[in-house]
């Protein structure tokens, strides 16, 4: 061996020798994880036909989109659901359970210290171990001590663990974000649809009054014998099946004020007088086109996403189960039979604990364990794919409706002029003593269907874009990698 070699063969102590020994023999015994496992594809936005960023920008919703609907009283009400409704209180206050988790996962991997202070008042068999003067008698005794104990992240266990915790927390985070954007649209919808009921119920008023005249008309027509008793029955019995409908349409007026009311957080009755009216309500703008962005504003996906990768942290940690895991301990203190001495110099105590730890056979346990956190990652991915679908869906669905709702809109306006313009001709032709009263309240029927066609018509557009506006993400802006734990 040439003797460059020799001085620096020379340093190397015999104990550190023994060390990195001990160090290949410990980490090539350890219990074997098996083959990397290869996770399931996320599905990418491309595959499901989005434009690589949205340019629409203007046209997306903002915070607190719901103001675009035009309507003050919608606005306060969710302001009141957002700020009172239970189950959004639930969620939130889940997120802040998940944070509080993670807080502790990472305090828990930190070095900890505790002072401990006890006392004990005890007889002393005098069979035992404890020998004479001590056996058979009663003695006080204390322990006052200091311990420091520390688990090194050699092997990335710790950090693994904390990043799992962080990844469901801010997923909790997000999942409350999706529940306040599922509640504001809930509410903005059910506000919709009472607004139809009580515009349905105007048409159905003049519905009602026109079946009166029609029994008026018969009966009179009866009376001069120009018609007989089996029109005048059928008018009869459409008079009580119109009032009927105008029951029908009070009940759904009440039902949904008290949904309104509970969704807002209040008492169910607490809006009996609600009155919206669905002619004052705006259609708020929609985007020309679906861009990959919207995975980025839809707080459910943004969600899926930190499960994903609290699983594959997970999987981290599952996997550093495998190698060693060092844990070091040191106390300091006093310990002493006799509280009179237990402040004697003689009385201290002070010790160092080592440990490792190091799985070789555990009968399959760690690579089961290990196969678990892999399916479970599986599991959030295709969740997450799934989700990315569904949001693609829903938002896509809402565009093709809200065209072709408008299309129906134009084609419906033109049939109800139409049939305005009809019922005009045959109220002129009356007046003008050229027409029967019959003509005048059956032309009225088409202008009455008309008109119930463009409320439900406008109804429906305005759902479509109350859906379309949770579908994009509600306004959201994803602020949830800014959850941090202290010193992280």
């Amino acid at each position: 061996m040439p003797d460059t070699l020799r001085p620096h063969q020379r340093g190397i102590s015999p104990a550190v020798r023994v060390l990195a020994l001990a160090a290949v023999g410990l980490l090539s015994a350890c219990a074997n994880p098996g083959p990397p496992h290869a996770a399931l594809a996320r599905t990418q936005p491309q595959a499901l036909g989005l434009s690589p960023s949205g340019d629409d920008t203007a046209h997306l919703p903002q915070v607190r989109w719901w103001t675009a609907l035009g309507d003050a009283r919608l606005d306060s009400l969710i302001d009141q659901a957002l700020a009172q409704q239970p189950s959004l209180a639930v969620a939130r206050a889940r997120a802040s359970q998940a944070a509080a988790l993670a807080e502790a996962r990472h305090a828990a991997n930190g070095p900890q210290a505790q002072w401990t202070l006890d006392a004990t008042r005890q007889r002393y068999t005098a069979n035992g171990l404890v020998p004479p003067p001590v056996a058979g008698n009663v003695y006080d005794s204390a322990n006052l001590q200091a311990s420091l104990s520390w688990s090194p992240d050699f092997f990335g266990l710790h950090r693994a663990e904390l990043e799992a915790s962080l990844g469901q927390a801010r997923a909790a985070q997000a999942d409350a974000a999706a529940a306040a954007n599922t509640l504001a649209a809930q509410l903005a919808r059910a506000y919709v649809a009472l607004a139809r009921v009580l515009a349905d119920e105007e048409v159905a008023e003049q519905a009602l009054a026109q079946r009166q005249a029609i029994e008026r008309l018969t009966r009179e027509r009866v009376g001069a014998g120009l018609d007989s008793q089996v029109e005048l029955t059928q008018t009869q019995a459409a008079v009580p099946d119109a009032q009927a409908q105008m029951e029908a349409l009070r009940e759904q007026a009440t039902l949904a004020r008290r949904q309104i009311a509970v969704l807002a957080g209040q008492a169910p009755d607490a809006l009996s007088t609600l009155a919206p009216r669905l002619t004052a309500l705006a259609l708020p703008a929609l985007p020309a086109m679906l861009g990959a962005d919207l995975l980025g504003r839809r707080p459910d996906i943004v969600a899926a996403r930190w499960r994903i990768e609290a699983a594959t942290q997970g999987v981290g940690a599952a996997r550093s189960e495998f190698y060693p895991n060092i844990n070091l301990a040191a106390f300091v203190g006093l310990n002493a039979l006799g509280l009179n001495r237990l402040f004697e110099a003689s009385s201290r105590q002070a010790g160092i604990a080592p440990a490792l730890r190091l799985p070789i056979f555990d009968g399959g346990r760690l690579r089961a364990q290990l196969g678990g956190r892999q399916a479970e990652l599986d599991a959030v991915i295709a969740q997450y794919n799934g989700a990315v679908l569904d949001a693609v869906k829903q938002a896509g669905d809402g565009l093709a409706s809200a065209a072709s709702i408008a299309r129906q809109q134009s084609l419906q306006a033109q049939a109800q002029a139409g049939a305005e313009k009809a019922y005009r001709f045959a109220q002129e032709r009356y007046a003008a003593g050229l027409g029967n009263y019959l003509v005048v309240l059956s032309t009225e029927t088409q202008v009455l269907a008309q008109r119930r066609q463009a409320v439900a018509l406008q109804t429906r557009a305005l759902d479509v874009r109350l859906a379309l506006m949770t579908a994009l993400g509600g306004g959201w802006s994803d602020d949830t990698a800014a959850l941090q734990v202290a010193a992280h």
